[in-house]
């Protein structure tokens, strides 16, 4: 027996890949048995879903073209569909990620200048990359559980939530862009004696420029995702309208319905980013692509 051990031993050591596998297999296993995860439970999942199924199809597309007249805020438009939980919860999913991708950008920019090292000193640098861990820490469903707490139910609270998230996550994609351009530069810029505001607003933020604008894209889409999320507790977007037809009704033909409407906009809302990022930054082709200032600030003669 303990010749098998040991062979066993110098087989796994012999082979690292093969020793890793089994590592994670066996802390895998250790897990199972904390958490008590019984495998048997598929067993009801069959039937659970059969029955998910059959109370769920066809779905209810009524969510489109009837009013919700307990939408909040209140729809105020004289057509029923434009006031139907479909189309509200929509828009105000949109308009939740929107703001809270504007305002996000808007705040996490100097905080990213302050948190790249080579824009800042050490010690601001690791301050400022501290708050923004620590606003990353908390998930954004969290976050809207706190500013419902805080300033109510709607669409307010769902904007700050996501705001905070934005800020965290998107200030660290940002310092490290910052951190990622050319030193020639920066180091002209330093030796004209200008301040440290400067060299980051004329020549670190227009050197990264395309990479921010991909990021604020990116995190565009990723609010729109989450905005479905945050609803679920109330803080606005199409989550509430899910929240409701779920708890206590239990309409699950009318929350399919909600959810297909929902992956029809992500779908869409998706393909039009990557179109735009493919068309301004494409690292393939040799030829430099436009900066995105010059696209917008720069006249056609």
């Amino acid at each position: 027996m303990s010749n098998r051990i040991v062979n066993f031993y110098q087989f796994l050591k012999n082979r690292p890949v093969i020793r890793s596998f089994f590592i994670l297999i066996l802390l895998a296993l250790i897990a199972i048995r904390h958490l008590e995860i019984n495998f048997a439970d598929f067993s009801r999942a069959s039937t659970n879903l059969t029955i998910l199924v059959n109370e769920a199809f066809p779905p209810d597309f009524s969510v489109i073209t009837d009013r919700a007249a307990w939408s909040k805020p209140q729809c105020t438009f004289e057509a029923d569909w434009a006031c139907s939980p479909a189309i509200i919860g929509i828009t105000q999913t949109l308009e939740i990620a929107f703001l809270s991708t504007i305002f996000g950008m808007v705040i996490s920019l100097p905080l990213a200048a302050m948190a790249a090292t080579n824009l800042s000193p050490p010690w601001l640098a690791q301050i400022t990359r501290q708050i923004l861990s620590a606003l990353r820490v908390l998930p954004s469903l969290i976050w809207a559980l706190i500013f419902v707490i805080l300033v109510g139910l709607g669409p307010f609270a769902g904007v700050l939530a996501m705001t905070m998230y934005t800020v965290g996550y998107l200030g660290k994609l940002q310092y490290e862009a910052l951190e990622g351009v050319s030193r020639e530069p920066l180091e002209v810029a330093r030796a004209m004696g200008l301040p440290r505001w400067q060299i980051a607003r004329f020549f670190a933020i227009p050197e990264a420029s395309n990479a921010l604008i991909s990021q604020m894209l990116f995190m565009f889409e990723y609010n729109v995702r989450h905005g479905s999320v945050i609803g679920l507790v109330g803080a606005g977007g199409i989550g509430y309208y899910l929240n409701y037809y779920l708890s206590p009704f239990q309409l699950y033909d009318r929350v399919l319905a909600l959810i297909i409407v929902m992956y029809v906009v992500v779908v869409i809302i998706d393909q039009v980013s990557l179109r735009i990022r493919r068309k301004f930054i494409d690292s393939t082709e040799q030829i430099q692509r436009p900066r995105w200032r010059e696209v917008i600030f720069t006249r056609k003669n």
